[in-house]
């Protein structure tokens, strides 16, 4: 049975090369299940859907040049596992940069003086209300109600790559917002070091 399955997609994967769209096809819908339940057991399911998207769009788009030593089978199986640990590790280097960023504000407000938090305070406040209302709303939710990003998503009824996606653009309008503060920002850190 493996020995068919395998010529067939020798077969198949040899019309997908030569522009078969229905060859394509057929592997799609064959893998695609599997490939997405195997992913799904190293990362949340939506970001496994769109990690098979992306490696059977790949298959598609580079059909003419590519060369696979191994089964098909054993080839998109390797694919999947490797894109899936890259994507842990992106993910856990972003949230360590957040949480570092959000570790050092909160310290340099701890020792800076009265009045400079006072004012820092004030314009943080001003430009977190700024925020577009759904951006505001989700980096309120996980800075100061420290919700996880799949809380807020459950809780507002969106996906977490929503949220994901709502916190990074607020921190990019945020930086830009308080541009003019960073002088003093970084003098605090100097001078704490």
């Amino acid at each position: 049975m493996k020995t068919d399955r395998s010529t067939e997609d020798l077969f198949l994967l040899s019309a997908m090369q030569q522009g078969s769209k229905t060859a394509f096809d057929t592997l799609f819908k064959r893998y695609y299940p599997m490939l997405c339940a195997y992913c799904h057991r190293f990362v949340e399911l939506e970001d496994a859907e769109e990690i098979v998207q992306d490696i059977m769009l790949w298959l598609w788009e580079n059909r003419q040049s590519q060369i696979i030593e191994t089964s098909l089978n054993q080839y998109l199986f390797k694919s999947v596992y490797h894109r899936s640990i890259n994507a842990i590790a992106h993910n856990e280097t972003k949230k360590r940069i957040d949480t570092l960023f959000y570790k050092e504000t909160q310290e340099i407000l701890q020792d800076t003086n009265f009045y400079q938090i006072e004012e820092l305070t004030r314009r943080i406040k001003d430009a977190v209300a700024s925020l577009p209302p759904a951006y505001q709303e989700s980096f309120v939710m996980h800075r100061f109600n420290n919700m996880s990003y799949k809380e807020i998503a459950e809780k507002l009824e969106v996906s977490p790559k929503t949220i994901d996606y709502r916190i990074q653009q607020a921190l990019k309008i945020l930086r830009i917002e308080l541009k003019d503060y960073l002088p003093t920002i970084l003098t605090l850190l100097y001078w704490k070091l």
